[in-house]
């Protein structure tokens, strides 16, 4: 099951050396960007199905309201915002989750922050 979890997982290769990093950066390279990756589609399915049930018209928007807009439901929204770490967090392994548990705060601020760079930068037709 494990190998099966990892497997599934695109690479990444730009990461760079993984030498003198903190451990939630290595975590971050080795772990979040990968899973991320994978559930891009479904987190922007996600995202923009709450814009559309909220009848936010994010379209219309110049990249500051955007940004603003993007802030203010990761921050505000706490169904969305477990929802949306629920898709990354789902995809760890055992081992993943032993080594996230003791920096949870720190991991789960990174999560947030590399879900919202990807609601900034997806392209919308």
């Amino acid at each position: 099951m494990i190998e099966n979890k990892i497997s599934i997982r695109p690479n990444i290769n730009n990461i760079g050396s993984l030498e003198n990093k903190k451990p939630e950066e290595k975590f971050q390279n080795q772990t979040l960007r990968p899973i991320i990756k994978l559930q891009h589609d479904l987190l922007v399915a996600h995202f923009d199905y709450y814009l559309a049930k909220k009848k936010i018209p994010f379209l219309e928007f110049n990249d500051s309201k955007k940004n603003d807009t993007i802030t203010n439901i990761l921050k505000n929204d706490i169904l969305f915002k477990t929802e949306s770490r629920s898709f990354i967090i789902g995809h760890f392994t055992v081992d993943e989750y032993q080594i996230y548990l003791p920096m949870y705060n720190n991991i789960n601020k990174r999560i947030m922050s590399m879900i919202k760079e990807k609601f900034l930068t997806v392209k919308r037709i």
